[in-house]
């Protein structure tokens, strides 16, 4: 009898996405599409040029945020997600777009079906945290 993994408990999540490995991969292949898919140009701009640290900020965000390592606090310091990506106003489009790319490298990776739909689906959850905290400050 197999069981399926407990996804979000312990570092079920982490394990399950490669741990740190999978981790930069999933992110190396998020941004190479963010800087490939024309429907993420408008998010793309609200990027440096150089992704390095973008890069290094969710990886180190996801390997806690999934239950391994909290990488990102200890590097980094804390940080509310929502409050910190305000500062752009990002509405649903760019939502969507953001959500669009991360579903497309989910797929590239050597995933279970279900973790990938775990993921995604938890992802919505930060996204959508993002847009009201963005309408809050700019409006929109």
């Amino acid at each position: 009898m197999t069981t399926t993994p407990s996804y979000g408990t312990g570092d079920a999540s982490y394990q399950a996405a490669g741990g740190i490995d999978g981790l930069r991969r999933l992110v190396d292949d998020f941004y190479r599409l963010m800087d490939e898919l024309p429907a993420a140009a408008q998010l793309r701009r609200m990027h440096p040029e150089s992704l390095d640290s973008a890069r290094d900020k969710l990886t180190c965000f996801l390997s806690g945020w999934l239950g391994g390592p909290k990488l990102f606090s200890e590097k980094y310091g804390s940080i509310a997600i929502p409050a910190f990506h305000a500062q752009w106003p990002i509405d649903e489009a760019g939502s969507a777009a953001w959500l669009m790319c991360m579903e497309q490298a989910i797929a590239l990776q050597p995933y279970s079906p279900e973790f990938a739909d775990y993921l995604l689906t938890q992802l919505r959850v930060p996204a959508q945290r993002i847009v009201q905290a963005s309408r809050n400050r700019h409006g929109l």
